[in-house]
């Protein structure tokens, strides 16, 4: 596994320096503010959650909207290609970078290089470590983390818990983790509640939380709840649970509101999920990358610490969903339609 890492780190600081050499770009203080029509690099980790799609979509036309062009890039969960992609983007002559990272380390390689290019970089949902972007916009990842703790112990105020966290690459991860350990941190010292397993999956795939959930069953642990941090873990979880006869008797949580998770909610198979408005996210995110590019000041004083910088960090605050809210939050927004969510509910029971 070592040398697999080390590998892709020489590779991605090959591209780096030979790009760095043969572009003859210049820093960031020499980039002349746009004033034409602006093209905006919008470089995408995966399309592999449902989520995605969305933001694609919603970030494209909003930038559009605002008569910008937008070039998107996905990097199928590859540091490598990511940079690569970014490289080109670079090369191409955009106005400003809009990246989604796929690892929050590795990314940093991408933000140099831009600010070589004179290029402005707005971290989009996660956080780039080590960077000094010039902004960070998200929503509260740690707030997410309590909305989904909580909302488990009000179900489960006691025994045993399985923690599923995303990939240890992603801060998100980092972030939520401590919202749920903060809530969870008492209830853990009086013994009330127990951590049997907690562990970090390979690119939020529903396939890893689905076998370690398998394994721990295997070996007859008990399981009285799941804190899944998103809903595509959530899915392999309780994919899991109904092949043990146990998809109702575990309550779990997940993130995102995707359509199959909002179903799952109104049918009893998942406690909630963690609502977050992206339109809003993706609305803000253009509008911000267009001021950056015109060298327009954004206006962002709240900060957020990447490990070795203090970036601006523009803060959306997420929702905790439930059957109760449902119709409140995700239907009220036109997130999800109320037909879609209760496709598989008698209509005789819906709201």
């Amino acid at each position: 596994m070592r040398s697999g890492k080390v590998c892709v780190a020489l590779v991605i600081s090959a591209l780096v320096i030979s790009t760095i050499f043969q572009s003859g770009c210049t820093d960031s203080h020499s980039r002349t503010p746009k004033k034409g029509k602006i093209t905006i690099g919008f470089s995408m980790d995966t399309l592999q959650q449902e989520r995605w799609y969305t933001d694609r979509a919603d970030f494209i036309a909003d930038a559009e909207n605002l008569g910008a062009n937008v070039i998107v890039d996905v990097a199928n969960d590859s540091d490598a290609e990511q940079l690569s992609q970014v490289t080109d983007m670079l090369k191409s002559g955009i106005d400003v970078l809009v990246i989604v990272p796929h690892d929050a380390n590795a990314a940093t390689s991408s933000v140099a290089l831009a600010k070589k290019y004179g290029v402005k970089v707005i971290s989009y949902d996660r956080l780039v470590l080590n960077a000094d972007v010039n902004l960070y916009i998200s929503f509260d990842n740690v707030k997410v983390g309590e909305l989904e703790a909580s909302t488990m112990l009000a179900a489960v105020p006691q025994g045993n818990y399985v923690i599923v966290n995303g990939p240890a690459g992603d801060y998100n991860s980092v972030m939520i983790d401590s919202g749920i350990q903060s809530v969870l941190g008492p209830y853990i010292k009086s013994g009330k509640i127990k951590i049997v397993k907690e562990f970090a999956t390979t690119d939020w795939l529903a396939d890893d939380a689905s076998d370690n959930i398998q394994k721990l069953l295997r070996d007859s642990i008990s399981i009285n709840g799941v804190i899944a941090e998103n809903d595509s873990l959530a899915g392999g979880v309780i994919d899991t649970l109904s092949e043990n006869q146990l998809i109702t008797k575990v309550p779990v949580d997940g993130m995102d509101a995707d359509l199959a998770a909002c179903q799952r909610v109104v049918e009893g198979q998942q406690l909630m999920t963690v609502y977050k408005p992206i339109n809003v996210l993706a609305k803000n995110a253009a509008e911000f990358a267009i001021k950056l590019a015109k060298g327009e000041n954004i206006n962002v004083t709240a900060k957020i610490f990447d490990g070795k910088y203090k970036v601006p960090y523009y803060s959306l605050q997420p929702e905790a969903v439930t059957d109760d809210n449902m119709m409140d939050t995700v239907i009220k927004d036109g997130f999800h339609t109320k037909s879609e969510v209760y496709m598989n509910v008698p209509q005789s029971e819906w709201p």
